[in-house]
């Protein structure tokens, strides 16, 4: 898999990175997202597959992207298929500060040291190539406001957008409304972004526990118009990173 094209967990992150603040938005459903994304990554690369509600291994040869082989490895070590709401509510430390990480060494963002209080270090992080994020926003936009069914790398990030909660960061207030409702459509346009997005809902709901009953669980999306029973999380303040207090992680 070559490094030319972006991950979709790359895509998601800028995506979420507000150009004014420099912080991400749905910070704690963000993670779940990028834990998600990397699933439908490998599933694009051929290397795992849907299975029910589980994702089974089936082709165990690395992408050539660091990341995204050491969560095939790990799906790899678990030998039997695992569920999507286990893995992507399993522990993530640290996932997206790497990808903004990497986005920085790829010259996509600027890191931009700050205080928080006017105390603590803190590190926001600025899109350096906008044409990359209008891009990305110019597939959902196009796919909204066209209704032409869309690639399934698109249909994946906007069912990944939406499961994250990220639709009213791009479509803000009443005029958004319809466009927030035509992006959670188009979940339906790919079994494994929509199996995946339903799972990272399940998790934000507390479901993990218990089996997916319904069209996910058969790894077909849920119908058009079934919004979760608890929209994903909001976000939450700041807060600096764990450790030696070093430099905040801006969310």
């Amino acid at each position: 898999m070559g490094r030319s094209r972006r991950t979709l967990p790359e895509e998601l992150l800028l995506l979420a990175l507000d150009p004014a603040t420099g912080t991400t938005a749905q910070p704690q459903s963000l993670d779940l997202g990028l834990a998600g994304a990397q699933l439908v990554e490998l599933a694009l690369a051929g290397r795992i597959a849907p299975d029910g509600d589980r994702i089974a291994v089936v082709v165990p040869r690395p992408t050539g992207d660091p990341t995204l082989d050491c969560a095939l490895e790990l799906l790899r070590r678990r030998g039997a298929p695992v569920r999507a709401v286990h893995w992507i509510g399993g522990p993530r430390l640290g996932l997206r500060q790497t990808y903004l990480s990497h986005l920085e060494r790829c010259g996509m963002v600027a890191a931009v040291p700050g205080q928080m209080c006017g105390v603590l270090p803190t590190t926001r992080y600025q899109a350096t190539d906008t044409a990359i994020s209008r891009e990305i926003r110019g597939r959902l936009d196009s796919a909204i406001r066209t209704g032409v069914p869309p690639d399934p790398r698109t249909a994946a990030l906007a069912a990944l957008a939406h499961a994250v909660g990220l639709g009213k960061h791009l479509y803000p207030g009443n005029e958004g409304r319809s466009s927030r409702s035509r992006l959670r459509d188009l979940i339906r346009h790919d079994p494994m972004g929509g199996l995946v997005a339903h799972a990272v809902m399940d998790v934000q709901n507390g479901a993990a526990a218990q089996p997916r009953r319904g069209p996910a669980a058969t790894g077909r999306p849920a119908a058009p118009g079934v919004r979760p029973a608890v929209e994903p999380a909001r976000g939450v303040p700041m807060q600096p990173r764990h450790g030696s207090m070093a430099r905040a992680v801006a969310h």
